[in-house]
């Protein structure tokens, strides 16, 4: 990246940002540690085309937006993708005069040189964005299929009878290659899950991203002892033991990210499957709003947080969102003034000043002991992964009375089935109303990718199935009621909604990325008598409805309506 003193004089130069938001800038982005140009990416002070632009216009060279390009392979290769990472820096085209390069820092004379002696070639030079880099270093990744083709071709050629254990197996160059190139693409793809399937005839991977499985290829069965025993070895398991479940972890480390691999191996007919889940640990933790929470919903929260204590309890199925939640409530709590403490299955993100406890069922350290200790650490807010059994609930919700306050998650359908939950599971209904503050629930669904958006109206066949489902005039006066819709008479079939059409940079789903969708019940004194009083969930979801509190279901069609995620993704993630 160019220097931050560079770039101020630039930006200064070229007028595109007001000094004083620039002064603000600089010294918010110092403090953060992070480079300038990505603080100002990040805040939208600007685009970042606009912003690179303008570096390329006060250094007088052609800027180029290489995010939609496909590249020849013999001129992508010229620059290996370590160099590509490291440097930011990608060669493009190759002319009759040389090479021309686009890069985020044009005044990096040293890599210059350097790629002008390797490829003997004069370097001309372009300006690109951050993002232009990322997208073409997807293109090395590409050959995924191929690469393993060769990969496995080598390993068939190999007798493995001759091999005399399982340690050398795994120590085999081109198990070591199909393992790393496994990882490497997954976490390039963003993947939060890999599942290794062996089968009759070969062995099925698939990956899940934004929480869809697709296969992405399939191996030959010659190596599945070798890919199983490396995994093992990596995760710090028994390679020999091939009876029971196992459990273990490992992580990768680079310059660019720190991703931990929790490893799950159990035997099936056909062998051992191995899941693998990805978790990010250099990922950025999220602001409320960006998780995509609407605006009542994110004042009846940011109210709650600052109670000194009570229970804020998030629920939905198991990835539905829900640790990233806490995380980000969390994140808010997280000040010099207070002691937080957690006890969690497993530590998902690293947090500062947060005292976090690994959950170890095998010695006796379960979340109702961890929280028992938790609370004679002089704790101000207490987060517990999940309550599970009578014994934690029970002590979450005392503690929640005698001046805590309490984070926690459970797996319900919706909010307003939480409460009555509690008390199914032995926590007297006088303890549950008067602990919790609020109880918010949650799903995943696709974002719709931005590159291929379209839109679309919706046909009579659509609208008839969608009836079956939902009552559409009740969802459409809540979109007339959040200024959505002008009205919630105006004919369904004339109103916009959108899709992804597909395109390489979503893989032809139409989808990039995940938002929430979220119900968030306040625990108001009315709500608090219907406790008392062990009301159905059904009459706790009424009065919710009759305190303004949209269902998951309203939000998601909100979110579809503004061309946020998909009216079939709703739908896939609510019905029950």
């Amino acid at each position: 990246m160019i220097p931050d003193k560079e770039l101020i004089e630039i930006i200064k130069q070229t007028k595109i940002i007001p000094d004083e938001q620039l002064s603000e800038a600089a010294a918010r982005a110092q403090s953060e540690t992070i480079p300038l140009s990505q603080y100002i990416v990040d805040k939208n002070l600007v685009s970042e085309n606009s912003l690179f632009e303008s570096i390329a216009n006060y250094y007088k060279i052609p800027f180029i937006d290489l995010r939609r390009a496909t590249i020849r392979k013999d001129i992508l290769t010229l620059i290996p993708e370590t160099i590509v990472q490291s440097y930011q820096i990608v060669a493009f085209e190759k002319t009759e005069t040389g090479l021309k390069v686009a890069t985020v820092d044009p005044k990096n004379l040293q890599i210059i040189e350097f790629l002008r002696k390797k490829t003997g070639l004069s370097i001309l030079v372009n300006v690109t964005t951050p993002s232009s880099v990322k997208e073409i270093l997807s293109q090395f990744h590409k050959g995924l299929s191929s690469e393993f083709k060769k990969i496995s071709k080598a390993e068939e050629s190999n007798d493995s009878s001759k091999i005399e254990d399982l340690k050398q197996l795994a120590q085999d160059l081109p198990i070591v290659r199909i393992v790393d190139t496994l990882l490497e693409y997954a976490i390039f793809e963003e993947a939060s899950d890999i599942h290794i399937e062996p089968t009759e005839k070969d062995i099925l991977i698939r990956y899940r991203v934004d929480g869809i499985l697709r296969e992405v290829m399939r191996l030959p069965k010659k190596v599945q002892a070798g890919i199983t025993a490396r995994i093992k070895i990596l995760s710090n398991l028994k390679i020999d033991e091939h009876r029971l479940p196992q459990d273990g972890r490992f992580k990768i480390s680079t310059a660019d990210y720190k991703i931990a691999f929790r490893v799950s191996i159990i035997p099936v007919f056909d062998g051992e499957k191995i899941v693998m889940r990805l978790l990010n640990e250099s990922a950025k933790i999220l602001s409320l709003e960006q998780i995509g929470l609407q605006l009542k919903a994110l004042d009846v929260i940011k109210i709650n947080v600052k109670k000194s204590q009570g229970m804020i309890l998030v629920t939905g199925p198991t990835g539905s969102g829900k640790t990233t939640t806490l995380y980000t409530i969390l994140n808010i709590l997280n000040d010099p003034k207070v002691n937080i403490s957690t006890i969690e299955d497993p530590i998902e993100y690293r947090m500062q000043r947060v005292n976090q406890s690994q959950v170890n069922p095998k010695i006796g350290f379960t979340f109702a002991n961890g929280l028992r200790s938790l609370l004679r650490q002089d704790p101000n807010i207490i987060m517990v992964g999940e309550i599970r059994d009578q014994e934690t609930a029970e002590i979450a919700t005392h503690a929640a009375m005698t001046g805590h306050l309490v984070l926690s998650t459970l797996h319900t359908n919706d909010a307003a089935t939480t409460l009555p939950r509690l008390e199914e599971m032995g926590v007297p209904p006088f303890l549950v109303a008067t602990t919790t503050n609020i109880v918010i629930g949650q799903r995943l669904v696709r974002r719709i990718c931005s590159n291929c958006i379209n839109s679309y109206t919706l046909s009579t066949k659509a609208i008839n199935e969608l009836k079956k489902s939902y009552d559409l005039s009740a969802i459409f006066q809540v979109l007339q009621d959040q200024g959505i819709i002008l009205s919630s008479k105006a004919p369904i079939e004339s109103l916009l909604f959108y899709k992804g059409k597909g395109c390489k940079q979503c893989n032809n789903s139409g989808y990039k990325g995940r938002v929430g969708i979220y119900e968030v019940l306040e625990v108001t004194k009315d709500i608090q008598k219907l406790i008392t009083e062990k009301a159905s969930k059904l009459d706790i979801l009424a009065a919710a409805r009759a305190n303004g509190m949209l269902t998951m279901v309203e939000d998601g069609f909100i979110k579809a309506k503004n061309g946020v995620t998909s009216i079939e993704e709703v739908l896939r993630a609510t019905q029950e």
